[in-house]
């Protein structure tokens, strides 16, 4: 009895240090959600190469049920967000317009924005043009490795037009929403925001009287869809473990090594894009590389995971306002403008598979092609649905543009995932400077128009 009495209290001393590590990072993982969302891509990664054919565990029949089963969160997460995005961006933008407090300091503010965005999206395409035709990806390929049929594509490539000057302006016009409920109905976003700047820019020029009540109601919306986003934050890390298991069991290894040049010519183009966003923040924005990656890495992961900047469009008002400092007028008009127009990791890939597939049929657009790249990309990024695989379709119109066979889409398609997973992060990274660099011009153009008052 003595002995156990000495070694008892030894083993207790031992084990303490463990159990204060254990504790301690049970605390961490339960206080971050991007410590949460790494941990289920890694497992889910993980779980996915052991679903895949490359370990031979399952029949590929078997790994794509249990795939299917384990990406049921992931799709009920995305589901339930897609269900609260179009009423929170209808509120957020029409409330951050009428926090204004003149139509000429709106009219100031959208113009600095919608030039910003135009201004990064045109030099985000420039980086995609000059990287593609530094390290000329297509040289390593030929158009006989296409072994995807045009049945695999989707409708939209297969049945697509070359595009005409007769056709630009119906096409303007349908950027109108002729009807705004049937446009919230399909998810037509841009639409979406159009009809709430109009419903925005009436109330700014309305007495407060007869705005309050609608302003009032829509501020109760707005906390509606934000108690509903926190609902679906819990699935996030789940949701993410479950998506990554399915794409990793689907596209494999195979895939990526075989295109290993182009995507790797994609992702140095992203990460030139997202360190030119950094050098704005520090130049500009005035605000430490460290701490403003800190605070947005939530941000990024989730994005990364579920390839939808709209998916992840309230977590970024959230983190805008609670970790940059964002003031909410600024944040709930930039944020949902830039989720719908501010597609610069978009409009980069646009420009570097445009020349990547020219690279692989061996033609020479020229100049004028490259220039008609950069204008198509900036045109199908802004609006383009903040959804998994659009950037497909969109591909395509540019190639039908300068005159590369559409079909060569199917070349690129087995990768198409991991880089709009890529290209998305970038895209909600770009939304975030943007928010927090025009929240720091407009402070400062309001401060120089106060002695003139």
């Amino acid at each position: 009895m003595e002995e156990k009495t000495r070694l008892f209290p030894v083993m207790a001393r031992t084990n303490r240090p463990l159990k204060q590590l254990s504790d301690n990072l049970y605390k961490l993982v339960q206080s971050h959600l991007w410590l949460k969302v790494v941990i289920a891509m890694v497992a889910g990664m993980g779980t996915g190469m052991l679903l895949g054919p490359s370990v031979g565990w399952f029949t590929p029949e078997t790994g794509a049920v249990i795939g299917s089963w384990l990406a049921f969160p992931g799709h009920l997460f995305l589901a339930v967000i897609q269900m609260i995005v179009i009423p929170l961006v209808f509120a957020s933008i029409i409330r951050g317009l009428a926090a204004g407090e003149n139509l000429e300091q709106l009219r100031r503010m959208g113009l600095l924005v919608v030039g910003y965005f135009v201004a990064t999206t045109l030099f985000a395409a420039g980086i995609g043009l000059w990287i593609a035709n530094l390290i000329k990806p297509g040289r390593f390929l030929d158009p006989s490795q296409i072994t995807a049929s045009t049945d695999a594509l989707p409708d939209a490539v297969t049945t697509l037009e070359k595009p005409s000057l007769s056709s630009i302006p119906d096409h303007l016009l349908g950027i109108l929403p002729g009807n705004p409920l049937e446009s919230m109905v399909e998810g037509q976003m841009l639409q979406v925001v159009i009809f709430a700047v109009m419903v925005g820019v009436a109330l700014i020029s309305m007495t407060q009287q007869q705005a309050r009540p609608m302003l009032d109601l829509l501020g109760s919306l707005q906390q509606v869809c934000m108690t509903v986003v926190r609902w679906a934050m819990r699935l996030a890390p789940l949701a993410v473990f479950g998506l990554m298991a399915r794409l990793t069991s689907q596209t494999g290894l195979d895939a990526l090594i075989g295109m290993a040049i182009y995507v790797a010519t994609v992702l140095a183009g992203l990460l030139l894009l997202l360190i030119s966003y950094l050098v704005l923040v520090a130049v500009l924005g005035k605000i430490r590389i460290g701490p403003f990656m800190a605070s947005i890495r939530e941000v990024m992961l989730l994005a990364f995971s579920t390839s939808s900047s709209a998916a992840v469009m309230p977590l970024s008002i959230k983190t805008a306002e609670d970790k940059l400092h964002v003031r909410p007028a600024i944040s709930q008009f930039v944020i949902p403008l830039g989720a719908t127009i501010n597609m610069n990791g978009t409009a980069l890939y646009q420009a570097i598979a445009a020349v990547f597939l020219a690279q692989v049929f061996n033609i020479d657009i020229g100049l004028g092609g490259m220039a008609l790249v950069v204008i198509m990309a900036v045109g199908a990024s802004i609006g383009s649905p903040g959804t998994p695989g659009v950037g497909i379709v969109i591909l395509a119109t540019t190639l039908a543009t300068i005159g590369v066979p559409a079909t060569g889409v199917a070349l690129i398609m087995g990768v198409d995932r991991i880089l709009d997973m890529s290209r998305t992060a970038i895209n909600v990274t770009g939304d975030l400077v943007a928010a927090k660099l025009m929240d720091r011009w407009i402070k400062e153009d309001a401060e120089r128009q106060m002695p003139d008052a």
